[in-house]
C-alpha cells in the first residue's frame, strides 16, 4: 500500500523528533567529552589547547585502578548471588501459594522505594551492632539487597510468559524434575536470567550512595573513588574517566547484543 503525503510527513516528523531527543540527551556527554581533552589544569569549555594528559592521569591514578577492581569483584559476586536468590524467589512466587507470600514479596521489593543511602546506613548500623567488620562482603551484601528486586521481577516476568506445556511434555516422556529443570525450564528462561544478571551487574557497578557508608580505603568502589577525587581536584580527569566509562559500557552492550540480542535479553523481542 502506497503511503500518502501525510504518512510521509508524520514519518519524517517522528524521525526528526527522535533525533532531537537523542541529541538533547547526548549533549551533556558531548560537552564533557570535548572538555576532557583540555590541556589546562582547570576544567573549562571549550578547550583553549588540546591534550590527552588527563586520560593518562585517569589510568595512572592508583585509587581508580583499585576502585575498578573492587567494583568489578563486587558487581560479579553480587550479581551472581542476586541471580541465584532472585531466580529462586521468582520461581517460588510463580509456582506456589503459601502464607505470607505477599508480605515476603513486599519486603523483597522494598529497596525499589527505600532510598539507597538509607539501606547503606541501616546495614552499617546493623553491622556495627553485631560487630561485623567493614569488609568487602558487607559491601556485597548491601549491593545484593539493592539489586535483588530487579532480578526477581525480570525472572518473574519470564515465568509468567513461560509455556508450562513444555515441562509437562518432558515429564510425560519420563524426565525427572531435575532433568526437566536443566534441559527445559532454565534454557527457556535464559533471556530473563541474562537480563536480570545484566541489570544487577550494571546497577551494582554504578552504586554510590549506599556504598559510601560501608566502604573503607581498602574496599572503596570506583564511584566512591571518583567522589573522593573530585573533592580534592578540579582538573578534567573525571571528564576523561567518564568518557572511558561510557565507551566501555557501550562496547559491553554491543558485545551482549552480538551474542545474545538485546531485544531478547530485555524481553522486548
Amino acid at each position: 500500500m502506497k503511503k500518502s503525503a501525510l504518512d510521509h510527513l508524520l514519518d519524517w516528523s517522528g524521525r526528526i523528533l527522535l533525533a532531537a531527543i537523542l541529541g538533547f540527551v547526548l549533549l551533556p556527554f558531548v560537552v564533557v567529552a570535548i572538555a576532557s581533552f583540555n590541556d589546562g589544569a582547570i576544567l573549562s569549555f571549550p578547550p583553549k589547547s588540546w591534550s590527552f594528559r588527563w586520560y593518562a592521569n585517569a589510568f595512572e591514578y592508583r585509587d581508580f585502578g583499585s576502585g575498578l577492581v573492587n567494583s568489578l569483584r563486587i558487581a560479579a559476586i553480587g550479581a551472581s548471588i542476586a541471580l541465584i536468590a532472585g531466580a529462586g524467589f521468582a520461581y517460588v512466587f510463580n509456582r506456589y501459594d503459601f502464607m505470607f507470600k505477599r508480605l515476603l514479596n513486599t519486603v523483597l521489593m522494598s529497596p525499589l522505594i527505600i532510598p539507597n543511602f538509607t539501606i547503606g546506613l541501616g546495614l552499617l548500623i546493623l553491622s556495627a551492632a553485631v560487630q561485623l567488620p567493614r569488609s568487602i562482603w558487607l559491601v556485597i551484601a548491601v549491593h545484593v539487597v539493592i539489586v535483588l528486586p530487579f532480578v526477581v521481577r525480570s525472572v518473574y516476568v519470564s515465568l509468567k510468559n513461560f509455556e508450562r506445556r513444555y515441562e509437562q511434555a518432558a515429564e510425560s516422556l519420563g524426565g525427572t524434575p531435575l532433568h526437566v529443570l536443566l534441559t527445559i525450564t532454565l534454557p527457556l528462561l535464559l533471556p530473563g536470567l541474562i537480563s536480570g544478571a545484566l541489570f544487577a551487574a550494571i546497577l551494582s557497578f554504578n552504586e554510590f550512595t549506599a556504598s559510601l557508608y560501608v566502604v573503607n580505603q581498602r574496599t572503596q568502589t570506583l564511584p566512591v573513588a571518583m567522589y573522593n577525587y573530585v573533592r580534592e581536584y578540579a582538573d578534567p580527569t573525571l571528564a576523561a574517566l567518564s568518557v572511558i566509562y561510557v565507551a566501555a559500557v557501550a562496547a559491553m552492550l554491543l558485545l551482549v547484543h552480538k551474542f545474545f540480542r538485546l531485544e531478547k535479553v530485555l524481553n522486548v523481542d
